[in-house]
């Protein structure tokens, strides 16, 4: 099984999410997606976090109508810091893969991929698809191919700052996910 890996916070997922793993996972012939949940990220603080349990939560509800889209917990079960290297480490040893992972990052991450914990393992683990996300020049010495998905404005923290704020944001997510939300009462004013 071909298997590409999309990794983040999900605070919440977003359609942009579903977009980009669905886009690349055609285009370049990936028979599953596997979205890993970070618990914490080394690049990015979580703001106004949902909670793991919760962005967990809102992760297989979104993913429910989509046969080919899996959850992987192994980063919120590990705890601590998540690293990649980390991950396609458990990845390659639970799933049954034909052929090399796919990794993507985004194109807002491709510069500081450098910095990232060991970067020349992931590379040897994984083919690098760098996604389109905001559309900005990057430089990446590694191996890499860039994907040619749409780029849709939409963000997670743009989402819980609408929701904050009292301006519109339920399109921007999976129905469930909505429900979920408001059923929580997730990223309302006062929150962030």
């Amino acid at each position: 099984m071909r298997l590409l890996l999309l990794g983040g916070t999900f605070n919440p997922i977003h359609v942009g999410h579903l977009m980009i793993a669905e886009e690349i996972a055609q285009e370049f012939v990936y028979d599953r997606v596997v979205f890993v949940p970070s618990f914490a990220p080394p690049h990015k603080s979580l703001a106004s976090d949902a909670g793991p349990m919760a962005r967990l939560a809102m992760l297989t509800l979104a993913l429910a109508e989509y046969p080919a889209f899996l959850v992987d917990d192994c980063e919120l079960r590990r705890k601590g810091v998540s690293y990649t290297m980390d991950t396609l480490e458990h990845i390659k040893a639970a799933y049954p893969l034909d052929g090399k992972l796919g990794l993507i990052i985004g194109d807002d991450l491709a510069s500081g991929f450098d910095s990232w914990r060991d970067p020349e393992g992931i590379c040897k683990h994984a083919d690098i698809i760098v996604a389109r996300r905001s559309g900005a020049s990057f430089k990446l010495a590694y191996a890499h191919r860039l994907a040619y998905n749409m780029m849709l404005p939409v963000s997670s923290s743009d989402i819980r700052n609408r929701i904050a704020s009292g301006r519109a944001w339920r399109p921007l997510v999976p129905a469930p996910v909505r429900s979920y939300i408001e059923d929580n009462a997730l990223y309302r004013r006062g929150e962030l």
